[in-house]
């Protein structure tokens, strides 16, 4: 302990939690807040850490033999409170059942609409199919992305490839899901 500063290893496992293990987000972000004066019990629970990461490194994630099927599940809230105006968007996409991607977000930009916010998630499913297909691990990528929305307007809106008035002021590249949709890529129910 005296060798290794507190700092240096918080940061190598908030390196660890960022790039490969997902898990250990939560205790990472609770040592991380005593930088700037650890006592022993800090150095302690990053010591349990370390452990777990010891007895874990060889654990993986399996998603079974079959056809890897994608489908993502979306659901977004205009306005979150009545004091909140910001809108809040949460999606998980499963690969076989099983999450691969998942937020809960308050977005940074004022939605109009629910349906601006249902299409930013829709373009999350492109990187993702874009990102499996370069990883080459899923090799029936030729399949369609099934997206789950809550939100019949949006559903309907990028099943139709005319654009409407009221629609006009969601910005293009959240409109990509059209052309997406039209060229088979993406299924929206």
């Amino acid at each position: 302990m005296r060798n290794i500063s507190y700092a240096s290893t918080v940061g190598s496992l908030m390196y660890a939690m960022l790039c490969t293990i997902l898990d250990i987000c939560y205790s990472v972000g609770m040592v991380s807040r005593y930088q700037s004066n650890p006592e022993r019990d800090h150095w302690t629970t990053i010591k349990n850490i370390l452990k777990y990461l010891r007895r874990t490194k060889d654990y993986m994630l399996v998603y079974g033999t079959k056809d890897l099927i994608v489908i993502g599940y979306t659901d977004s809230d205009f306005q979150i409170g009545k004091d909140a105006t910001k809108s809040m968007s949460r999606s998980v996409f499963t690969l076989n059942r099983g999450a691969v991607v998942w937020r809960s977000v308050k977005k940074t930009c004022i939605a109009d609409s629910t349906m601006k916010v249902e299409y930013v998630v829709a373009c999350q499913a492109v990187w993702l199919r874009k990102f499996l297909t370069d990883l080459e691990v899923v090799l029936n990528m030729h399949m369609l992305i099934t997206l789950y929305y809550d939100n019949s307007g949006a559903i309907a809106n990028s099943r139709e490839p005319r654009s409407h008035k009221r629609g006009k002021y969601i910005k293009r590249k959240y409109l990509l899901i059209k052309k997406i949709v039209h060229r088979g890529d993406v299924v929206v129910n």
